[in-house]
């Protein structure tokens, strides 16, 4: 028995209709929300020495093998400078030197880091203790991530704050790589 024309189309609209709901949903779940930085950041406690505790593997830090810190210290001109040390695997130290200045309205929780002008990245504060031990900070593409602390070991309640603060912004936990701290 042959279904009528009208009958048909209307289970063909329906498919389609139903195909193209799948492929939003499909999509609403690969795309993650856009990244969020914490509500706001006060510069003069962010201040000072960082030990990376993991972080998303980056061409620009390939030759380090461990003992990754960071250090901010503030300029005359209102801009950070930045010293990122890590030892190779040859047991050298490798050195790298940038600014970092304040994204204007972002309550100091962007900043926008250079090491070789004109080159710049994109340096958003997603995670922060309350008392500044320790910190997340990752661009908004999320191709950046990294874990940092006060001190170069975190205790697993706080590591798993951070995790959890990571996973919540749409971050892969699998891509972390953690950092040996043997001689900070």
């Amino acid at each position: 028995m042959r279904k009528p024309l009208n009958l048909t189309l209307a289970y063909g609209a329906l498919v389609l209709a139903l195909s193209g709901s799948c492929t939003a949903c499909m999509a609403a779940q690969s795309d993650p929300p856009p990244v969020q930085t914490v509500a706001q950041v006060d510069i003069s406690r962010y201040l000072g020495k960082w030990y990376e505790i993991a972080r998303y593997p980056r061409f620009f830090q390939k030759q380090c093998v461990s003992d990754v810190s960071a250090q901010y210290v503030p300029r005359k001109d209102g801009k950070v400078e930045v010293t990122n040390r890590c030892r190779k695997r040859d047991g050298s130290i490798d050195e790298a030197r940038g600014v970092a200045e304040v994204v204007d309205g972002s309550n100091n929780t962007k900043l926008e880091v250079t090491f070789m002008p004109p080159f710049s990245g994109d340096y958003w504060i997603i995670g922060l203790d309350k008392e500044y031990r320790w910190s997340i900070v990752a661009s908004p593409n999320r191709r950046s991530l990294w874990i940092l602390s006060r001190t170069p070991n975190l205790d697993k309640p706080e590591l798993d704050k951070a995790l959890r603060i990571i996973s919540t912004q749409g971050f892969a936990l699998d891509k972390l790589q953690y950092t040996s701290q043997d001689n900070p």
